[in-house]
């Protein structure tokens, strides 16, 4: 019976720049273009940032990937910084209404992303209501100083945790394979939200129910602990 929900940030609740940060950071290391999304979402989307930074070059074949990924970081993430700030971070309508919906169930949420910049970008973006998007969290582990990153599922153990509910009555909503394989590995449900064609690669992974749209999910379902899809 499920009553509470932890929210990736990046991709689940906000259309942000770090794919396009990542790409344009790698000028000097391999050809921009050859930085594809599908290769975002298998190498380096829900990953700490070095980890993201050296599975990058990894899978560019790029030569001494191990040494160059701390430079690489932090040239990503002094990208990424500039185009926060010149506005080029927006959120999903349906994310929005979907986490207005949840609120209004009075269950408890988190957000958890591995990214040191969600809390920002959750701070920028205003709800309907009026109420900015990072005070609707009860609990945010956003960027925490964690040792693993997912795969493995300590952030949503963490959120969990602080939000006071066992893992097995909590679901995860995320967009990335890496993401959905931390939810299950902590026993938790996971909600796939694929907003990129990937489906199957979310489903092959162990999400429990996927959707291309959040306004997908049968509120009156969850309502009862229920995690169902309209076309279920």
């Amino acid at each position: 019976m499920l009553s509470a929900a932890i929210f990736d940030v990046d991709g689940v609740l906000l259309a942000s720049p770090h794919e396009r940060a990542w790409r344009e950071a790698l000028a000097g290391y391999a050809e921009p273009d050859s930085f594809t999304t599908a290769m975002y979402q298998a190498h380096v989307a829900g990953k700490l940032r070095l980890d993201g930074a050296r599975s990058a070059l990894e899978a560019l074949g790029v030569p001494d990937a191990e040494r160059r990924a701390a430079v690489y970081a932090e040239q990503k993430q002094a990208r990424l910084e500039d185009l926060i700030r010149t506005g080029a971070v927006a959120a999903f309508p349906d994310a929005l209404r979907f986490v207005e919906a949840v609120a209004a169930l009075g269950w408890p949420m988190a957000a958890a992303s591995s990214s040191r910049n969600a809390t920002q970008m959750m701070r920028s973006i205003t709800l309907s209501t009026g109420q900015r998007l990072l005070d609707i969290f009860r609990v945010n582990v956003s960027g925490r100083d964690l040792k693993r990153g997912k795969p493995d599922p300590e952030l949503f153990l963490v959120a969990a945790a602080e939000l006071g509910v066992p893992p097995g009555q909590c679901f995860v909503a995320e967009d990335a394979p890496a993401g959905i394989a931390a939810a299950r590995a902590g026993g938790m449900a996971a909600l796939g939200v694929a907003r990129l064609d990937d489906v199957d690669q979310l489903r092959a992974v162990g999400a429990d129910l996927v959707v291309t749209s959040l306004d997908d999910v049968v509120i009156a379902e969850l309502a009862v602990g229920q995690l169902v899809g309209r076309t279920q």
